[in-house]
């Protein structure tokens, strides 16, 4: 019990004592994070929403894709992104293993079909006869999907947190696409079980407080927008 307490009180003093370090990579986790997160909602708010609102072959298998996709173990993207840019790979053109690059592609595919999936469950929601009102106006589709997701966006707000949730806390596949290489591509989830298994409980307690406290921080801010716009 005695080096637990110890642990924390070390982890503490490492946090409060502004390691540059250790505030590099919260700053890395937070950018790839942020990143990923922002590309994934450009691509899956889109496209979950025109797959929702319109009719085609295929949509259902499309829809469970997209259902399947939520539990995309990361080891997997990360293995798919790797082989891709791989120097041997269709992409190795861009050099781009074990870079943060790569790693925002790699928890984007992560963030991509929970963003969707949640978009189309969203839209779907919408009274088909409000969509058809909006075209009978003269909008066009798209211009029908914006409006019906402004209608949304407290549910697409809480896509966003439920994928950016998802991205920083991800380990396999930023470790296997970045590589966990310092002061380039190491993130606090790799160096937190990094250390943990050097026996360096002190800095994986540190690391794993500063991990909780951005992912709090994030989600809090989302979290009063969307409550904010609640109470309108």
């Amino acid at each position: 019990m005695d080096f637990i307490i110890s642990g924390f009180q070390k982890g503490a003093a490492l946090v409060f004592s502004g390691d540059a370090e250790v505030f590099a990579i919260a700053r890395l986790s937070l950018a790839v994070s942020l990143g990923a997160t922002a590309a994934a909602v450009l691509v899956g708010v889109p496209l979950g929403s025109a797959i929702a609102v319109k009719k085609f072959p295929l949509k259902k298998l499309l829809i469970a894709l997209a259902n399947t996709g939520m539990g995309l173990p990361p080891v997997v993207a990360g293995l798919v992104v790797m082989l891709f840019l791989s120097r041997n790979g269709p992409l190795g053109f861009l050099n781009w293993l074990y870079t943060p690059a790569g790693m925002v592609i790699a928890q984007t595919i992560i963030a991509l079909p929970i963003i969707t999936a949640l978009s189309i469950s969203a839209m779907q929601s919408v009274d088909p006869k409000f969509y058809r009102q909006i075209l009978a106006l003269g909008a066009s589709d798209a211009q029908a999907i914006r409006v019906c997701l402004k209608e949304l966006r407290l549910t697409v707000l809480a896509a966003v947190i439920a994928g950016f949730g998802r991205l920083v806390a991800e380990v396999g596949a930023v470790m296997i696409v970045g590589g966990n290489i310092r002061h380039q591509t190491r993130m606090l989830t790799t160096a937190t079980v990094m250390e943990t298994q050097m026996g360096n409980f002190d800095t994986a307690i540190a690391l794993g407080l500063i991990l909780l406290s951005l992912s709090f921080a994030v989600n809090l801010a989302l979290t009063l927008i969307q409550q904010r716009r609640v109470a309108r």
